[in-house]
């Protein structure tokens, strides 16, 4: 069985068809999924979602792309995180640069700071992370080295840089997870980082309704694609599917400090 560890069910292109979503997972053997938060103001979506359906988990968290929106604090992230079983992480959190345009490097400042809040948040909670990062992959390992992410980990999550910046994240203690980018031909490089990131540090997603894999690229993405991904990876490093549904479940779990045997 796969598990989809990143997607957001929460959003308006699965309003209308979630039952069939949640349908197509079981027919594809992904078992679980977990709901990543945005901003506040859907959160609590994503929180109904985790407790409404016993396979799917649930974060907290304000994502780096989001300037116009509520800030979230120390107390709240924290608070929240431990009133709640189903939220198994903090974020999703980091730098993202991609957008920056003319805009000076000190303009986002903002961003470091919601990301330190968010780990710091993390380790006050022992909820492991969620990190975005974009065109800012320095920064964001150096922001977490300094506040001391190692103590926590957690997972970089749809990577798309280099392998010394998966080396950097693994060496703290993140697993790398990889999203329906790397089944994409122009995705050569990423392939090659997928090769060297041991089958026991990382993980699969579908980051959906974005980023669909082949055969389905251009369409609304949704975790029972996560098994697409799973397969391109197992030829990929030529390891039976069976190995690496196994492997990336079990990481799962161990990421996200979930006891097995109560899902």
């Amino acid at each position: 069985m796969f598990i989809d560890s990143h997607c957001h069910l929460d959003f308006p292109e699965f309003q209308s068809r979630l039952p069939e979503v949640l349908a197509n997972m079981q027919e594809a053997k992904v078992s679980h999924a977990l709901c990543v938060s945005v901003d506040l103001p859907d959160f609590p979506n994503v929180l109904k979602l985790a407790n409404k359906h016993p396979n799917l988990f649930a974060s907290v968290g304000v994502h780096p792309d989001y300037e116009d929106t509520p800030e979230p604090t120390l107390e709240f992230l924290v608070e929240t995180a431990a009133k709640h079983s189903k939220i198994v992480a903090i974020g999703e959190t980091g730098l993202d640069y991609y957008r920056m345009g003319d805009r000076s490097h000190d303009s986002m400042e903002w961003q470091r700071e919601r990301f330190r809040t968010h780990i710091r948040a993390a380790i006050a909670s022992k909820k492991p992370l969620i990190i975005h990062t974009r065109s800012a992959s320095q920064d964001t390992i150096r922001i977490l080295q300094e506040e001391g992410a190692q103590t926590i980990g957690g997972v970089m999550h749809c990577f798309t840089e280099s392998y010394a910046v998966a080396k950097a994240a693994m060496d703290m203690g993140f697993f790398i997870s990889f999203s329906g980018i790397v089944t994409f031909k122009s995705a050569k490089e990423l392939q090659e980082t997928c090769k060297q990131v041991p089958l026991d540090r990382m993980l699969i997603e579908t980051d959906s309704p974005y980023l669909a894999p082949i055969p389905y690229r251009g369409k609304t993405n949704e975790p029972a694609w996560v098994a697409n991904v799973g397969q391109f990876i197992a030829v990929l490093k030529g390891v039976p599917i069976e190995e690496l549904a196994i492997q990336t479940s079990r990481n799962f779990y161990q990421c996200f400090q979930i006891d097995r045997k109560s899902t």
